[in-house]
């Protein structure tokens, strides 16, 4: 059965979408010029005056935005609209304790409810659909965002958001949904405690997964699937863009994420020079919001690491395919000298098999030089006897340590802790770094 939310989108030719994007992003040129102080003056440097038709041959002359930009104007600068058409508000996390925060009008809201159908449509959802949203509700964007897909799309929505762990195992065990939608951590929680409730694997309901707002490795899909007998789907999004929704990967491949490029522009620059990138090259992810309203935003620099690929989906869907965030450019990890990603380490945590899905990357700075110290779990039921435990984590420790030194070229010290050190996150996303000095050690008990 089709489940697409929207096939004329989702399927459109090549050309009909470069030329349907070219009109938007002229259009989007003439709005920001004339309600955006900020763009009105960005845009004439550039040489881009009133109803000037640039088209997509010109989109990488046009100047570049970013979060900074967000900060400086906070809270109603970049609005585009009066703010009286604003009728919602959501935000992220910013420095300071001052959030980003970003406007939504009606048709704004409407286009986010859309393309979060589509993500569920992705994932094999139709009217009727038991979706269980895990995913916090509040300024955070992700448990508005896909209850309003959901609700759209007709399903029967299960509005859990994040926590109450006890409570959420009794509902996907009474109610059997079919579609969980949660940060990955903590589908992985999840699982961990139907099994510790006594859920066999095989008397759980769920089949899909949409998991997003954190970085998750290809590994780490293979670890929940183990836990959750489901397809593990990968969404994308950021609240200055719209939320989630802006890319969905498909249940039928699970090869990349398809993009929603009717709505948003995307390319890959070089994260230095700000060059962009061709298919398959990886670098920082920038989206242009084509149809936004309240806050649209020209080639906006995410920050994310990623690749595109143009080709068409087993699926049927001629949308461009990102591939997952290998991780932030800003959340990048330089220890003595040696460029590291959270997202290489958690690859090899996940791949072993007496580790738990919970870790903790810890930059160790109470020495002269900084080192990375990974801590992570023995897996549940992984050693037989208290007595051999200890001498198990060792073992396992110095397994990972090798593995680490090969992939990143780098050592580590590794230290294997038992089940249950690691600090687990049901609201929200999960803290994978870390610093430890001299006055603070971020773990309970540091062995």
């Amino acid at each position: 059965m089709d489940t697409m939310w929207d096939p004329q989108a989702e399927r459109m030719s090549a050309d009909e979408r470069a030329a349907l994007q070219a009109r938007r992003l002229d259009d989007l040129l003439g709005r920001l010029a004339e309600g955006s102080p900020l763009y009105r003056e960005r845009l004439a440097g550039a040489g881009v005056g009133p109803g000037a038709r640039v088209g997509l041959e010109g989109l990488a002359g046009l100047p570049f935005t970013i979060k900074q930009d967000l900060w400086d104007n906070y809270p109603w600068g970049l609005l585009a609209v009066p703010r009286e058409q604003v009728l919602r508000v959501h935000g992220s996390s910013g420095t300071g304790g001052r959030p980003t925060l970003v406007a939504y009008s009606r048709a704004d809201l409407d286009v986010w409810a859309q393309v979060c159908a589509r993500a569920l449509g992705c994932a094999g959802a139709v009217p009727g659909t038991l979706v269980h949203n895990g995913y916090g509700y509040g300024l955070f964007t992700g448990g508005l965002g896909m209850h309003a897909g959901a609700e759209l799309m007709g399903c029967t929505l299960v509005p859990m958001s994040g926590g109450q762990t006890q409570r959420q195992v009794t509902m996907i065990r009474d109610l059997r949904p079919e579609v969980l939608c949660c940060t990955p951590s903590y589908a992985a929680r999840l699982g961990e405690a139907l099994g510790e409730a006594g859920v066999a694997r095989d008397e759980i309901s769920l089949r899909v997964g949409i998991f997003g707002a954190e970085p998750w490795s290809d590994a780490m899909r293979a670890q929940i699937q183990d836990l959750l007998p489901l397809k593990a789907l990968d969404i994308y999004g950021l609240s200055e863009v719209i939320g989630p929704g802006v890319a969905c990967e498909c249940v039928e491949a699970q090869a990349g994420l398809h993009v929603n490029e009717d709505h948003f522009l995307v390319e890959v620059v070089d994260p230095d020079s700000g060059r962009p990138l061709g298919p398959g090259e990886r670098g920082e992810l920038v989206f242009t919001t084509l149809t936004k309203e309240a806050m649209p935003l020209l080639r906006y620099r995410t920050g994310d690491i990623a690749a595109l690929d143009p080709s068409p989906c087993d699926c049927g869907r001629t949308l461009a395919r990102m591939s997952k965030v290998a991780g932030r450019r800003d959340d990048m990890l330089v220890i003595r000298g040696v460029n590291v990603y959270p997202s290489e380490v958690e690859a090899v945590l996940v791949a072993e098999r007496a580790v738990a899905p919970h870790y903790l990357l810890v930059v160790d700075r109470t020495q002269t030089l900084p080192k990375l110290v990974v801590a992570c779990e023995l897996a549940a039921g992984w050693s037989i006897c208290e007595e051999t435990e200890e001498a198990e984590r060792d073992r396992v420790a110095t397994e990972v340590g090798a593995a680490l030194q090969a992939r990143l070229g780098l050592t580590t010290e590794v230290r294997v802790l038992p089940g249950g050190t690691i600090p687990r996150v049901e609201l929200g996303k999960a803290v994978r770094v870390a610093e430890r000095t001299a006055d603070h050690d971020p773990l309970p008990v540091w062995p």
